[in-house]
């Protein structure tokens, strides 16, 4: 917090925690929800040294997938999972009740797991926890001391070559707040090397094996190979340019710039806009919306244009993951809050290919222990089967 002292609140959070409108952060700072030492502040509050900053939040919860979360193996000190694709490891962000942690301990009455490492919230497979302090701390020292082995199948774009592929470029985190990375010379030495062992028309099922643990490595590797990942939503993205970050180039973009049209691009896929007439009572209105958010720049530094339909639902999440979806709006599971602009905003209901990345952790592989998965049925290894499964894009 350091480098925030002397500076306005509402200009911290605003810059700093952009997933909400600056608007809104003044209105809670009005209401006396973000408070600094748990005492309501005037909106032109000057940060001090060891200033506590509380903001109370009315959540929405963001749907996951409805596939099962199953135990690949599990003894007193250690337990294994075949996570499914869109579930979050642990409570982050806008995720609490639909993550891993949470549902474990509903569903199976885990509780008290320590966290041994992590994967990204799209990408499926092997996930490790500690039952006991010590067991997770032996386990984190091996992946610390690069003791464990990992492979990764994915499902690329094009007709990846043949042999062992070694990429060495460094990756650097463009922005932790929004969770991306890129090639740079600046970033930090990583190495991962692949290989095809399928083929299927212009799809190839490629296996992974990152030799360091950076933040997307695979992901971000593939890009600037020039064969994302099919349905990578972030790396397989005209946002980094036409050529989509291949060979590193992101069409002239600073970073300040790549990071405003990601957030603008997010905005604009998943929410319709502000429908004043959403009612607490649950009555909904469709009229036409646009979009209520900055478009993002294309090549020519214009505005892009972004159509919208009106055919909008409202997304409420009342379950796990688990149990069978609710399609029914039911008011009565449903709180507002008059300053939340969420409770006013048309989500796009999920499609179950929005809820899947075709990127698998397969097999962990430390001293002493082996873990492996089944494979997904995108990855079927059998040509004929991998090229229907694909074509079809069903995961």
């Amino acid at each position: 917090m350091g480098r925030w002292v002397g500076e306005g609140i509402l200009d911290v959070f605003s810059r700093e925690f952009r997933a909400h409108p600056a608007e809104e952060y003044k209105r809670s700072i009005e209401a006396g929800t973000l408070t600094v030492n748990y005492e309501k502040v005037p909106i032109d509050y000057k940060l001090k040294h060891n200033d506590l900053l509380a903001n109370t939040v009315h959540r929405h919860e963001v749907p996951v997938t409805s596939q099962p979360i199953t135990i690949v193996h599990m003894d007193e000190d250690i337990l294994v999972v075949n996570k499914p694709a869109s579930i979050p490891v642990h409570p982050c962000g806008r995720y609490r009740h639909n993550t891993v942690i949470f549902i474990l301990a509903k569903e199976f009455n885990l509780k008290n797991l320590r966290t041994i490492h992590r994967i990204d919230r799209l990408t499926s497979g092997l996930l490790l926890f500690g039952r006991n302090s010590e067991k997770a701390r032996q386990m984190e020292q091996q992946i610390r001391n690069r003791q464990v082995q990992k492979e990764y199948i994915c499902c690329v774009e094009g007709q990846f070559p043949d042999g062992i592929i070694e990429c060495n470029e460094p990756i650097e985190v463009v922005s932790y707040k929004i969770g991306v990375c890129k090639v740079s010379p600046k970033g930090k030495d990583c190495k991962t090397t692949f290989k095809r062992i399928a083929q299927a028309g212009d799809y190839s099922i490629v296996q992974c094996k990152p030799l360091t643990g950076r933040m997307h490595q695979i992901r971000v590797h593939l890009q600037y190979l020039g064969y994302p990942i099919v349905n990578d939503p972030l790396y397989n993205h005209e946002v980094f340019g036409p050529l989509k970050g291949r060979g590193g180039d992101t069409g002239g973009k600073s970073d300040d710039q790549l990071i405003n049209d990601l957030i603008a691009i997010h905005n604009a896929e998943n929410w319709l806009g502000i429908d004043e007439e959403v009612a607490i009572t649950g009555t909904i209105k469709n009229p036409a919306i646009a979009v209520a958010s900055p478009s993002p720049t294309n090549q020519s530094g214009s505005q892009a244009v972004i159509k919208s339909t009106p055919e909008a639902k409202i997304t409420i999440s009342t379950q796990t993951g688990h149990e069978s979806a609710d399609l029914r709006f039911d008011a009565s599971k449903v709180t507002a809050d008059p300053l939340c602009s969420e409770c006013k905003m048309n989500y796009r209901d999920p499609k179950p290919e929005d809820l899947i990345m075709y990127l698998h952790a397969w097999k962990y592989k430390g001293v002493g222990w082996e873990y492996t998965t089944e494979l997904p049925s995108w990855a079927s290894i059998d040509q004929d089967n991998c090229l229907l499964s694909l074509r079809n894009r069903r995961c």
